[in-house]
This record gives C-alpha cells, sequence and structure tokens, in this order.
C-alpha cells in the first residue's frame, strides 16, 4: 500500500485533508482498546457499578418507544390498544430511567467520581440528569389528557413569575411536544454520548480506597 493509500501525501508526507485530520482526532479520544472493552477491574463485580449501564439500556427502551409513538401520532395512544402499551411502556422506561439514573449519581457522588481528571465526566452526568427533568416535564404536558392540562395549568405562573413563560409557553401543547420530541432529546443525546465517552477515555472511576493505577 502507498502512501497516498494510506492517507498521507505522495511524498510520505502526512496528509491535511479534513478526513485525515478527523479521523486522527477521534483516534485520540478514546485510547485504544477502551471503546468496548472486553475486561474491566475486578471492583467493578459491585452492584453499585450496574446502574450507569441500567440507565443507558432504560435509555435506549425510552428512545424506541418515543419513536413509535411519534409515528403513530398524538392522538394514536389515546384511540388504539397496541398505542395504550407503548405509551405505557415509554411512561414506565422513563420511570426506571430516573430511579437507575439517581442511584447512579448518588453513588458516583459518594464515591467522589471526579477524581482522577474526571470532572468533566461528573459534570456531563449532571447536565444529563437536569436535561432529563426538562425532557421529562414537556413529556408530562405532551400527553393531550387532563392530566397534562392540570400540570401545565399548575406550572404556568411558576414559569411566568420567572420571566420564561413568553418563550416557554406551558398552555401550548405543540411547542411542548416539538420541544419534548426534538429538542430536548437532541441536546439530552448529545450530553449523554459525550458523557459515555468520557467514561471511556478516562476509565471507570475506582473505589476510594483502591489504587487509580489499578482502573488502567
Amino acid at each position: 500500500m502507498t502512501a497516498t493509500q494510506a492517507g498521507g501525501s505522495p511524498t510520505g508526507t502526512p496528509s491535511t485533508s479534513w478526513t485525515a485530520r478527523t479521523r486522527n482526532r477521534l483516534s485520540r479520544v478514546v485510547p485504544e482498546g477502551q471503546v468496548l472493552p472486553d475486561r474491566q477491574p475486578a471492583y467493578m463485580s459491585s452492584w453499585i457499578y450496574v446502574f450507569g449501564v441500567l440507565t443507558l439500556a432504560a435509555l435506549i427502551v425510552v428512545i424506541g418507544s418515543g419513536v413509535i409513538l411519534a409515528i403513530g401520532g398524538a392522538t394514536w395512544w389515546h384511540v388504539s390498544s397496541t398505542g395504550h402499551f407503548v405509551n405505557s411502556l415509554h411512561l414506565w422506561s422513563v420511570e426506571l430511567f430516573f430511579a437507575f439514573m439517581v442511584i447512579h449519581l448518588w453513588g458516583k457522588f459518594w464515591m467522589a467520581a471526579w477524581r482522577g481528571k474526571r470532572a468533566l465526566t461528573w459534570m456531563t452526568g449532571v447536565l444529563a440528569f437536569l436535561g432529563s427533568i426538562g425532557t421529562a416535564f414537556t413529556g408530562y404536558l405532551s400527553q393531550t389528557n387532563f392530566d397534562s392540562q392540570w400540570i401545565s395549568g399548575q406550572a404556568k405562573d411558576g414559569l411566568n413569575s420567572v420571566g420564561i413563560g413568553a418563550f416557554f409557553n406551558v398552555l401550548n401543547p405543540g411547542q411542548m411536544l416539538l420541544w419534548h420530541v426534538a429538542l430536548l432529546p437532541l441536546v439530552l443525546g448529545v450530553i449523554v454520548l459525550l458523557h459515555v465517552v468520557l467514561v471511556r477515555r478516562h476509565g471507570i472511576v475506582p473505589p476510594i480506597d483502591a489504587d487509580e493505577e489499578d482502573a488502567r
């Protein structure tokens, strides 16, 4: 294989094309062998390390059921037995998602998970938690039933009192539905992806009494 075929220039100097630069940059984001490792430190046999994966698994079910609901339309889950089932699956996967995420968050807090240059990993996890609250809130407002009317009626005064009701109108079900299915999931997805990449880059945080080198 020639230098040109390998991504370099005909003279053998490194390529300056954007594809080569992007490939090289991505290769430095996560150390080799850490994207999908087949070996983990022994301390990860503890149950506290399970809840991060459970949170991601619940999120996958939330996204999958949400996509099906979006395909069916805003009235489908009110008139179809299948729609009722998918809507319930979406709701309970959200409940499990928050339960697993809160346990994961508190577990990592008491483990001081920001140790070992993991401060950004911790902060993206907190941002994901806050973004999830906003996404779930707009989901409750998008139910198009009495519950959503009651929740939006109770929320409007508080949001108007802090000055955000002008552009975040909880009494507008169309706006809340678009925030729920398009804007907030996109933002949350980016944050979660960044969080997972940082976990793979810096490694799983070891217990406080464990040697940092044992995590490598």
